[in-house]
């Protein structure tokens, strides 16, 4: 039996104005379910042989408007329905179109990136932020559109806006990986239909984000390790420290470094859970790195290095945001150290971490042991890490072919 849908006035009950209810009807195999539509207007307003207002009603336009709108709804969920063969009654119909309702992209990006701030996830937040930003700004702040609006020409005209304005491939890959992300998201709330996915036609590993390579030789690690500052300040002290100290425990990264407490040096091991995947980690402390710690034994606030001060830094925003600052100085001063060397490298606190993957993979060193030292959730994240074989390594390979 097919399903009608239309809005009635609802006589079985006046309010204290006066006035009655505005009521969607919907009825299904003999049956009708009601929903209201926050409306009312007096009886003699209201033609019950049209089912709709007169013409000297009262906001007659903007009634018409709303009923107009609540009915196609309606009917565009009950063919949605239809269509994919799903079976429905007229009060299945009501509660379901009452207990989901879609959000906005605009609304949406809002709740995930507070769901973030509260499970003090700062990182993803920004991440998030950083995506929803960009889009505001290629949309003129206009998004309050559903998501099944975010379609292919919709994604393409992102695409060219965003190299218009001079966004790298690895930049413009994170804005598409984090809208795909949060597309699936609603999805997974039923905010978007999963036939709605555009991301199926238009591929965002198309983005060319081939890692550079930011590994340097033992030989560079050591010119590091030896070069003498201690006329410098006690910023570049620190770099310098921090930079020797990651390569030879197990290329721990910084935001990890500066989260180091005292109970994380435990009978000279260094034991930590990372941050990024959770995962522990437990590694020897050598001679080299027991000393570093020493040298900042008295001057840490609570922490390994003087990074985070437990008296200030009490928020995971705050500490997010102060690591980011020191990250930016240890960098540029990173820098200095490496022109004072000749290394002909950019050098970074990531540069270490890599290099320690990569002078172990030449040392023969399993690749899957790697990846357990590093903390990584795959391997194809490890090689990532890996540099390239030496045309030295290739050229000895290839003498054996024949």
């Amino acid at each position: 039996m097919s399903t009608t849908v239309n809005v009635v006035c609802y006589t079985s009950k006046v309010l204290a104005n006066g006035t009655s209810p505005l009521m969607l009807r919907v009825s299904k195999d003999r049956k009708r379910k009601y929903q209201s539509l926050g409306i009312s207007v007096k009886q003699e307003d209201w033609d019950f042989q049209k089912n709709k207002p007169k013409a000297n009603c009262p906001n007659r336009e903007l009634i018409l408007k709303i009923m107009l709108d609540k009915e196609l709804e309606y009917q565009k969920q009950i063919l949605e329905l239809q269509a994919e063969e799903k079976d429905y009654t007229a009060s299945t119909l009501i509660v379901s179109k009452v207990k989901v309702k879609r959000m906005s992209v605009c609304e949406f990006y809002t709740e995930v990136i507070k769901e973030y701030e509260h499970a003090n996830k700062i990182g993803n937040s920004r991440v998030y932020k950083d995506s929803f930003n960009s889009l505001k700004n290629f949309t003129a702040n206009k998004l309050d559109i559903p998501f099944s609006h975010i379609d292919v020409d919709f994604l393409k005209g992102y695409e060219k806006y965003l190299r218009e304005n001079q966004c790298t491939e690895t930049t413009m890959s994170l804005y598409f990986r984090t809208l795909r992300s949060i597309y699936n998201k609603a999805i997974d709330a039923k905010h978007v239909k999963k036939a709605d996915y555009p991301f199926d036609e238009f591929r965002v590993s198309k983005f060319d984000t081939k890692t550079e390579k930011r590994a340097i030789q033992k030989e560079d690690i050591k010119q590091i390790i030896d070069l003498d500052l201690s006329d410098e300040s006690h910023v570049m002290r620190l770099s310098q420290d921090l930079f020797v100290f990651s390569y030879l425990c197990g290329g721990i990264n910084f935001a990890d470094m500066a989260s180091l407490k005292a109970e994380n040096i435990v009978n000279g091991r260094l034991v930590y859970v990372r941050q990024k995947t959770h995962k522990k980690i437990n590694v020897s402390l050598s001679v080299n790195a027991l000393a570093i710690i020493a040298k900042y034994a008295n001057h840490a606030n609570g922490y390994v290095f003087p990074i985070l001060d437990n008296t200030i830094h009490m928020t995971e925003t705050q500490k997010y945001n102060r690591k980011k600052k020191v990250l930016r100085n240890i960098n540029a001063c990173l820098k200095k150290i490496s022109a004072k060397t000749g290394i002909n490298a950019k050098i970074t606190t990531y540069v270490a971490r890599h290099s320690f993957a990569t002078v172990l993979k030449r040392s023969g060193v399993n690749v899957a042991l790697i990846s357990e030292a590093l903390g990584h959730s795959d391997l194809a994240t490890t090689q990532i890490y890996l540099d390239s074989f030496e045309n030295s390594q290739i050229d000895a390979a290839m003498a054996n072919l024949l």
